[in-house]
């Protein structure tokens, strides 16, 4: 075996050094490095090592100035004071105890371990053999052992000072039911913004310019939901073909910011920038990943929890502790059936709620962190925990809900307080918006709330997530422009990404210069967003979408830190900034009429006491659908009457909303839809077509046949003189005057 980096006169000068150094046992809690004004108290949990070795570093991190044996051991967690020590402390453990991989232990001192509870790393990771516990080029491969050191080239951990002046604002604690999620990248909006100084763009200094929190207002959207920022590392492979993993699902520090988002050393950075949002009234949700760490399978590097207790962090096959059960598809899970590693887990996002204000979690394969050993629980030990705590309970919490694992899909199966990216919304408005036969019925299924997969236990409209695009996947434009998927770029052969996209690309793949095709294309963005954005449930808009930026068909460009996924602001076309303005038109009608997105499921029963329906389904002829014609499969135009008089609070009285029609035809041709008689009204007022994007508010009388174009969708509200029509046409006075600040050109 080689000989570790440390020289015999090398470690005498440390072994001195630790003689003069004066450290205390501190407290095991709270784990972490925390200054208290006068020291800092370390503490690390680790259920089987035999000792913790705290190494401190110069400034940059390049050069270890001294190793301290944490004196400590109390609850399986090892801790010391220093008294000596103060913010900007760069640190990193090395952590004693056996190396026996078949019984799922892979202690290794020899390589320098993050904590798992650092506010702040320092550097970027260089990768190397180094890293590895054990020999790359032995036979035996993660059976051997390696005694190199791997801090030169590993990052470290800073010791923070927590102290911020947050100012006046205020979290802006949107309703759920008024929740319009905007997802999107830092690096990915600010680098290329005109209006975000160059020095800053691609950082939390980026996004903190007010311009940006006041684009998102300018559109009505209430929640941005950023991509990982949790410091993740770029694998290995991707760095040997120049590429980076930019979309950030492979994290290994889940207190820590990620440097490269960071303009200067302080961590408070991102505190600015929720503190700028929180002034313009626009909530910061964060994509958190705790399913999974960086450190990969039996053949991964040891950077952190692998190296502190492998076998209390991941989950291992009970009979072979040698190999990790990976549910995740990325070579490990995390063990959130541990006590600790959940402690960790809700730690974590306490301290995101609370320290750095941010409004709630999307949470990344969330069904595996429901995942007890013997399966899926929605009141398993983490959905458990975060339904009990204060603080957790009172943050938006939305789950992706599925995984590769054994019943890893749980659409709807969450418990009474989450949300749920609702992939079957996705799904079928594609698939009906691109013609596919015998999408009717469930397509009216889910642009009314999905109530039959949410519609229970008292849960909301707004446990559904309603989107068609997201990070993962064709954006806007290339749904509606490739048939297949174009994903040459990350270097493995197209291989990678869905290919059942539901994309349909109009008649040309990629790029073209025919006007009908354009024309069509535009028409179904329009399409798509509308069906979004005015369905019942919460809508999230992908970044990018309301303009039309493309990625070249890649649908899976998680390693194109470049032109692909970067915003091109300048590039903006004239088709563009017509979208865009229609988005925000689509977004001020949703707010200005309350039966959008009313907190009660659509059910379609006749309500007895107030004589009236809360939707009723038309055929083109303005009548009721049949049982005949919701299973035609050929049908495909149908309209969603929604009565404002339908009974919203639980007080038997009729509602005063305003009542709306809602058209949709996926037909290729013309359809003459007649608009009904409806109690109480005058006239229906036309409000949105997808045809004709910019056209007036127009009135048309009962029993019209209003020519809806094929594939669009138009939207009509009732005149009357009731204080519905009022409140309508106020509604629409507001589209003229919803934004804060002139859109970028």
């Amino acid at each position: 075996m080689d000989q570790p980096a440390h020289s015999d006169e090398a470690l005498t000068r440390t072994a001195s050094r630790l003689r003069r150094t004066r450290i205390t046992e501190g407290r095991p809690f709270p784990l972490g490095a925390t200054w208290d004004g006068l020291g800092v108290n370390f503490a690390l949990f680790s259920a089987h090592a035999t000792k913790v070795e705290l190494c401190l570093f110069d400034d940059t991190g390049e050069a270890e100035l001294e190793r301290i044996e944490l004196p400590e051991y109390t609850d399986e967690v090892w801790h010391g004071y220093l008294p000596s020590a103060r913010p900007g402390t760069v640190y990193g453990y090395r952590v004693h105890g056996p190396y026996e991989p078949d019984a799922g232990h892979r202690f290794n001192p020899n390589k320098l371990v993050l904590d798992p509870y650092a506010r702040q790393l320092v550097g970027q990771l260089r990768w190397g053999p180094e890293l590895f516990g054990y020999r790359l080029d032995h036979a035996d491969k993660d059976l051997s052992y390696d005694e190199r050191d791997s801090a030169p080239l590993m990052q470290k951990c800073r010791v923070i000072d927590p102290a911020f002046t947050w100012g006046m604002a205020r979290k802006p604690e949107v309703p759920w039911e008024r929740t319009i999620f905007y997802e999107m990248h830092v690096k990915g909006f600010t680098q290329l913004h005109p209006l975000v100084p160059e020095a800053d763009r691609g950082t939390f200094s980026g996004l903190a310019h007010s311009e940006i929190p006041a684009y998102l207002r300018s559109l009505g959207i209430t929640s941005a939901e950023l991509l990982p920022i949790h410091a993740f590392v770029d694998d290995s492979y991707l760095v040997e073909k120049g590429l980076r993993n930019y979309w950030g699902y492979n994290s290994i520090a889940f207190f820590a910011p990620d440097p490269r988002y960071l303009k200067a050393t302080s961590a408070n950075e991102f505190k600015a920038t929720v503190n700028q949002f929180h002034a313009h009234g626009i909530e910061i949700i964060l994509d958190v990943v705790y399913n999974h760490t960086a450190e990969g399978n039996e053949l991964g590097p040891t950077l952190s929890f692998k190296g502190i207790d492998n076998a209390s962090y991941y989950r291992l096959l009970p009979d072979k502790k040698r190999y990790y059960i990976n549910d995740t598809g990325t070579g490990n899970t995390v063990n959130l059936s541990h006590q600790r590693v959940l402690q960790l887990v809700a730690d974590s996002l306490r301290y995101w709620a609370t320290e750095m204000r941010v409004d709630g979690f999307r949470f990344d394969l969330a069904t595996i962190l429901a995942r007890e050993p013997y399966g899926f629980d929605e009141g398993g030990g983490f959905l458990d925990a975060c339904r009990q705590d204060p603080v957790l309970s009172s943050v938006k919490l939305i789950a992706e809900p599925w995984d590769v694992g054994p019943g890893g899909y749980q659409v709807g199966q969450f418990p009474p307080g989450w949300a749920e990216w609702n992939d079957k919304f996705r799904d079928t408005a594609r698939a009906f918006w691109k013609g596919d036969p015998g999408t009717l019925a469930d397509f009216a299924k889910r642009v009314s709330g999905s109530g039959d997969l949410f519609n229970k236990r008292g849960r909301r409209p707004w446990a559904s997530v309603n989107f068609v695009t997201a990070h993962d996947g064709f954006n806007l434009n290339d749904l509606v422009s490739y048939n297949d998927k174009h994903n040459e770029a990350n270097g493995e052969d197209n291989r990678d990404g869905h290919s059942n996209n539901h994309s349909w690309n109009c008649g040309v793949e990629g790029p073209t210069t025919d006007p009908e095709i354009i024309a069509l294309r535009e028409r179904q963005k329009r399409n798509l967003l509308a069906t979004m954005l005015l369905s019942h449930g919460t809508p999230m808009l992908f970044a990018g979408d309301e303009f039309g930026h493309t990625q070249n068909g890649n649908n899976n460009a998680y390693a194109q830190d470049n032109e692909t996924t970067w915003l091109n602001w300048m590039g903006i076309t004239a088709n563009g900034r017509s979208l865009r303005e229609f988005v925000r038109k689509l977004i001020a009608t949703r707010k200005a009429f309350p039966i959008l997105y009313r907190s009660r499921f659509l059910v379609g029963s006749h309500n007895e006491e107030l004589d009236v329906k809360d939707v009723t389904w038309l055929s083109p002829s303005g009548e009721e659908m049949t049982t005949e014609q919701w299973q035609d499969g050929n049908a495909k135009c149908f309209g969603m009457l929604l009565d404002g008089r339908a009974q919203e609070t639980g007080i038997k009285r009729r509602g005063s909303d305003a009542t709306m029609l809602l058209v949709y035809n996926a037909h290729h041709d013309v359809v003459n839809f007649t608009l009904p008689e409806v109690t109480d009204g005058r006239s229906w007022l036309g409000l949105i077509d997808t045809n004709r994007p910019d056209a007036p508010m127009a009135e048309f009388e009962f029993g019209h046949a209003y020519a809806v174009t094929a594939r669009s969708l138009v939207v009509f509200g009732l005149a009357n003189d009731s204080i519905a029509t009022r409140r309508l046409r106020q509604g629409l006075g507001a589209l003229m005057d919803i934004a804060d600040t002139p859109l970028p050109e």
